[in-house]
């Protein structure tokens, strides 16, 4: 390997020089690399020459671009949840390849991915509307999308299409730390009556929801399950006996059942006697599911399968339950926002103050945590991660850590030291 410089003239009479790098790479092939700067060249041959030694360098001609990179890792994504899979395609195709697609891999490095994110950062509103790279994106979709580029960088070091992956070298020299506090800082704390209804707001919608939706309602309320959870929760999964609920499974956007979202996310959770009672109630009516098979008078078998199926035992929308569940049960309880509207009488339009169903999530969390206002003890930090299914302590108290009691909050510790004593 040797590194030489070059010089010749143009067809228009002008000299130019660069610096030729000059090597065999490790597939016996003849290889010459050029470079404006002889420390350039000089950092491309200590580099090249460790590679070829270690059998993972790859030429700049043997390399492929970021799409063809990427399509690679779409096909090699196939086992994961449909929702996974739309989710990384859509990364790929609406914010990668429009911005670097044709990058050779073996050219990135960190400057260019930092300059890509920028990009997504800043947008450009000189470019057509329909330009998929006028809008800027937000910080958290900025942080998936380069998430999804590290990962299809991974899947092509493995298959020898590049030796780094930069946004993992990139990922590794920042201060993560110091990233989550910024990030926690933007987002704000989730608070009471805007993320969350309080205390007498939930205690309004139990007394007013009514019908197949109650007892639904009352199992997020008091169990804290994800809205994917509930939807494939099963009866098998309701233990009557011992009080709890067990979570095996859940139904994606696209109503496929699969595995919780995390190891974590299959758990037990204890249900309070007004679940437990109303489930009691509601398994006695619940819709079956037809089997496809036939008992001996030649009728339809009908199975008891999902605890909150759709009027055909199948699984139920999300959206049914938000727009015919959560929604009206609000405005039956009165837990509304105005709209700033007006009907034909002249009275204001309201709408229901929470819009989707992890604010009733964002409640049990509450709840377990400040319990010692209904006469008990708030549950410490592990346990209630472990009833949320969050994968670490350290999630739970992102999310949560400003709800927990201070040690220097004199009427919380004395409400505890009474329930402790008495």
């Amino acid at each position: 390997m040797s590194v030489r410089k070059r010089k010749w003239t143009t067809a228009k009479g002008v000299e130019r020089e660069a610096w030729i790098v000059d090597y065999v790479d490790g597939k016996g092939a003849r290889r010459l690399k050029t470079f404006a700067k002889k420390k350039e060249a000089d950092a491309f041959e200590a580099t090249a020459t460790v590679e070829i030694r270690e059998g993972t360098h790859v030429a700049d001609s043997d390399s492929t671009t970021v799409k063809k990179a990427g399509d690679l890792w779409i096909k090699a994504c196939d086992g994961l949840e449909r929702s996974t899979r739309n989710q990384y395609r859509q990364h790929l195709d609406l914010h990668i390849v429009p911005f670097i697609g044709a990058e050779k891999l073996s050219k990135l490095n960190i400057p260019t991915v930092r300059s890509f994110e920028d990009q997504l950062r800043r947008g450009n509103s000189d470019l057509p509307a329909e330009d998929p790279r006028r809008a800027p994106r937000s910080p958290a979709m900025i942080r998936k999308i380069l998430g999804s580029l590290g990962s299809l960088l991974a899947d092509a070091q493995e298959r020898g299409l590049t030796v780094r992956n930069v946004v993992r070298d990139m990922r590794g020299k920042r201060r993560k730390g110091k990233e989550r506090k910024a990030e926690r800082r933007q987002k704000g704390k989730i608070k009471v009556g805007v993320d969350l209804p309080t205390r007498e707001e939930v205690k309004a919608i139990v007394g007013a929801v009514e019908g197949r939706w109650r007892p639904l309602l009352l199992t997020a309320i008091f169990t804290g399950l994800r809205a994917s959870e509930l939807r494939g929760l099963r009866w098998s999964d309701v233990d009557f006996d011992k009080r709890a609920i067990r979570v095996h499974q859940r139904a994606d956007r696209f109503n496929e059942i699969g595995q919780p979202k995390s190891e974590a996310g299959e758990r037990t959770v204890p249900a309070p006697p007004i679940v437990i009672n109303t489930l009691r109630e509601w398994k006695l009516v619940c819709p079956k599911r037809p089997t496809g098979k036939l008992d001996d008078n030649g009728e339809l078998i009908m199975q008891l399968e999902l605890v909150f199926p759709n009027g055909l035992g199948k699984v139920e929308s999300l959206a049914n339950i938000i727009n015919r569940g959560l929604m009206p049960a609000q405005v039956a309880a009165g837990v509304v926002v105005d709209t700033g509207e007006k009907d034909a009488d002249g009275k204001p339009i309201m709408k229901a103050r929470y819009t989707g169903m992890h604010c009733l999530r964002h409640f049990f969390a509450s709840w377990c945590i400040n319990r010692v206002a209904d006469g008990g003890l708030g549950l410490p930090p592990k346990v209630v991660q472990e009833r949320l299914g969050h994968s670490s302590i350290m999630m739970t108290m992102d999310v949560y850590g400003h709800l927990f009691p201070r040690g220097d909050d004199a009427e919380e510790l004395a409400a505890a030291e009474r329930a402790l004593l008495a």
